[in-house]
């Protein structure tokens, strides 16, 4: 990777057994999605308690949906459990990868109050490429999570090397 990138990128978040857990899940997610031919993000959505509430993967390829990004396949599969706002609030939504403005907006609508993701967007766009169809809005999640009224406690980039392994060879240069 370009040595002058990661000199201004955020340095790697060490994450206690639980969140590894979970982040590593939507890990495998990301994997899923590739080998359905997707782009490689996935996502998990877990309860303060522990219980696994949805996963999910990018399903923008199977679909045509340019919205079905992994988080917010993962949200709109929460309308079917009918959970409280305050529930969510101290939900952690896992991600692969750092949200995206899309994603964030959804994270925030939903109420989810912790969000805990692999490779972040500076390290991202590296695999990306500057083709147009493949670029994103140079927006973190943390701006838009700074923006809302209510706390979204963000933590991230983590697991770097195993985030970034569905990446390499995905994306067209």
């Amino acid at each position: 990777m370009n040595t002058q990138l990661l000199s201004t990128v955020p340095a790697e978040t060490p994450l206690d057994e639980r969140d590894g857990r979970y982040l590593r899940k939507a890990i495998v997610w990301s994997h899923a999605a590739r080998r359905r031919g997707n782009r490689p993000f996935g996502a998990v959505i877990v309860s303060a308690d522990g219980e696994v509430l949805a996963e999910a993967y990018c399903n923008t390829a199977e679909t045509g949906d340019v919205t079905g990004h992994a988080e917010t396949n993962a949200v709109r599969m929460l309308a079917e459990r009918k959970l409280s706002r305050e529930a969510l609030a101290s939900a952690t939504l896992y991600s692969s990868a750092e949200p995206c403005v899309m994603c964030a907006g959804a994270i925030f609508w939903a109420n989810i109050g912790r969000v805990v993701f692999g490779i972040d967007a500076e390290r991202l766009r590296v695999f990306r490429g500057e083709r147009a169809e493949q670029r994103d809005a140079m927006l973190s999640c943390r701006d838009v999570f700074e923006a809302s009224p209510h706390p979204i406690e963000c933590i991230g980039p983590a697991l770097l090397d195993e985030a970034s392994a569905a990446h390499v060879g995905a994306w067209k240069s």
